[in-house]
């Protein structure tokens, strides 16, 4: 299998033309920016046809009235396209009540469902869900938190969020107006082993929500009560880990990385048992729901599911997978009308060995492959560690989903994981996280093999794009973080081993980089002044190493004629100050468990701006105290 790891082990890549054998398959959506014309400051429409009276007109010379005439018609012009665009603008501005929502229930409606509703944990055959109402016991839920972005995205009115009755609604106690609520079926490979049937153990999906510029976004309650899926546990979530699901959704979103979103979070009145160590010490915990939003919940295991269970269910692949297409991916619908050429070609062969354009379901495991792959590149970006890439924490929209025990990297080792049940072998580290995007993929290849929707070589070409495509993506995330106008493999491969070895702060360290000046004369403590806060308690030795990197990374720069200030502008657009620390995220769990809600909104104000200064809020962009590597805060179990 292809390896991804870096230096130590984070960087050393195979060479992307190893890999690329093809133009990438993929199809963007187009997208249409209406914007109103704008005209010079000094131009105003109304004062100028004011002032020009008939009697002022017959005064001006012939070409002075035609070009008030052309000005008075270009006027009358704008202001039609201006009132259409506001139109338009008021459109894309709707706001409605929760009884307005425009709910669908596509997945139920079109897909094979359970012939039994609600029941006990039990496995579940034949069917991609099971009908079921929200179980979960309240008293006197209350709002925590909530989300006004995802509320535009569903043209939800931000106002709703103050109803008396939101916090019952978004508990589960009243039902949405025309939701069918259901749990999904899927299994996946959990830690490289196959475990069956999992399953929506603890999450309902109301319905999918259609907004007026035609996106589908199922709403899903996380927290809500048993399902048949549920195994052992109760189908219920604790605040802890409530606040971090939401926190992490919504600053995901914010850092510009594919992610599912959270609509907001209530408490339920109610505690709820918990071993957070698994170490035979339980104790009681405020029970939360949070509302997950995404566009689709589908993970590479809602497929994998059917392929395991004998060939009665084996159809069902190619009936989910049409489904998914129409919803999600409908440019492969068209893909042989529109005679673009989505083929590999190997060299020597007149005849492609890989037609894209005649299998809509290799065009689809292609561009899964690819969605992941540049997922997976903007994570080992900002430093992100998932804790938990099952096969069914794996979506194919390319979306990171399940927030659980995820970390940022504080200090730099790219053999750091934020799960303690992945401690042992640390599978899921950060440093493994592109070969691990690697192997489940194969794992949903082998799923549409088994159901004849796709053959070994378009197997063999989805997991070469996938290389390919995260080679690429990752390259050109490392250049931007250097402010680069090239990619410098040994530039960035000394920078990795350095912050390896000093384990440097990731984040800290990225963003102070853009402060380096391209100033030759420096000496060598001029030069590693930005680097201060992150260069601590330095050997000659290491200090060396740091200054040799410097000089070498000035050098680039300057050959690239980029100036200072272009490169500090351009390198903090995409080096984020803030991330969601692990410790941030536990004080703040700290008051809410006490009733204080006040550090969770903030957390999420800090976190909707990663890359702005944000001035008088730089305790949150500090190194972490000596408290966060305390068990419990910089790693955490699965135990939720």
């Amino acid at each position: 299998m292809t390896t991804f790891r870096h230096v130590p082990a984070h960087l050393f890549l195979p060479s992307a033309a190893t890999l690329r054998t093809s133009p990438t398959p993929t199809s963007a959506r187009s997208a249409l920016l209406l914007t109103s014309p704008r005209l010079p400051r000094h131009i105003s429409l109304k004062p100028a046809a004011a002032q020009l009276s008939p009697a002022s007109s017959s005064s001006l010379s012939l070409p002075h009235a035609q070009l008030r005439r052309r000005f008075l018609q270009l006027s009358r012009r704008f202001t039609v396209m201006a009132a259409s665009t506001q139109v338009s603008l008021q459109e894309n501005k709707t706001r409605l009540k929760l009884e307005q929502l425009n709910l669908d229930n596509s997945f139920i409606r079109d897909l094979p469902g359970d012939s039994t509703t609600d029941g006990p944990p039990r496995q579940v055959l034949h069917a991609c869900y099971t009908k079921l109402s929200p179980s979960v016991l309240v008293d006197n839920p209350q709002l925590v938190v909530w989300s006004n972005s995802v509320a535009e995205l569903l043209n939800l009115d931000p106002k709703e969020f103050e109803r008396p009755d939101f916090p019952l609604i978004f508990s589960g106690v009243s039902i949405l107006k025309g939701s069918v609520p259901y749990a999904q079926c899927y299994g996946g490979h959990q830690f490289g082993t196959w475990a069956g049937q999992l399953g929506d153990g603890r999450a309902i999906t109301l319905g999918e929500v259609l907004n007026n510029q035609g996106e589908r976004w199922e709403l899903q309650l996380k927290g809500a009560g048993k399902t048949p899926y549920s195994r052992f546990a109760d189908g219920l979530a604790v605040l802890r880990s409530s606040i971090r699901e939401f926190l992490c959704s919504e600053a995901m979103d914010a850092l510009g990385i594919p992610t599912t979103r959270a609509l907001c979070l209530v408490t339920t009145g109610k505690n709820v048992t918990r071993d957070m160590f698994y170490d035979g010490n339980p104790k009681e915990e405020p029970g939360a729901i949070v509302c997950r939003v995404a566009q689709s919940f589908l993970r590479f295991g809602s497929y994998q599911i059917h392929a395991l269970r004998g060939e009665e269910d084996v159809p069902i692949i190619r009936t989910l997978l049409d489904y998914t297409i129409q919803h999600h991916f409908p440019h492969l619908n068209s893909l042989s009308s529109k005679g673009e050429d989505f083929s590999l070609k190997p060299e020597g062969l007149d005849k492609p060995a890989v037609d894209l354009t005649s299998n809509k379901y290799a065009a689809w495991f292609c561009e899964v492959a690819e969605r992941t792959a540049v997922l997976i590149a903007k994570w080992q970006g900002v430093g992100f560690t998932h804790g938990v890439m099952n096969t069914d924490n794996m979506s194919v929209l390319g979306l990171t989903i399940d927030y659980g025990p995820f970390g940022f990297l504080d200090a730099f080792d790219p053999n750091y994981t934020p799960n303690t049940t992945d401690l042992p072998g640390r599978r899921y580290c950060f440093a493994n996280q592109p070969d691990i995007g690697m192997w489940n993929l194969a794992q949903l290849g082998g799923t549409l093999s088994t159901a004849n929707l796709i053959n070994d070589e378009e197997v063999k070409y989805a997991m070469a794009k996938y290389g390919s495509r995260f080679m690429d993506e990752y390259q050109s995330v490392m250049t931007k973080k250097l402010g680069l106008a090239k990619y410098n493999k040994d530039l960035i491969s000394k920078l990795l081993t350095n912050m390896a070895i000093d384990k440097v702060d990731y984040t800290i360290c990225f963003r102070a980089l853009s402060k380096i000046k391209t100033i030759h004369d420096f000496t060598d403590d001029e030069l590693l002044n930005p680097l201060k806060p992150v260069l601590l308690d330095m050997s000659k030795e290491r200090k060396k190493a740091w200054v040799d990197w410097s000089r070498q990374y000035i050098q680039e720069v300057a050959s690239s004629g980029i100036s200072d200030e272009e490169k500090k502008r351009s390198m903090d657009s995409v080096n984020p100050k803030f991330v969601l620390r692990n410790y941030l995220c536990q004080s703040a769990i700290d008051a809410a468990e006490q009733g204080d809600f006040t550090e969770v909104r903030r957390l999420l104000e800090v976190m909707q701006k990663p890359y702005d200064e944000q001035e008088g809020r730089e305790k949150y962009a500090r190194l972490p105290p000596a408290w966060a590597y305390r068990p419990g805060v910089c790693m955490l179990s699965c135990s939720s």
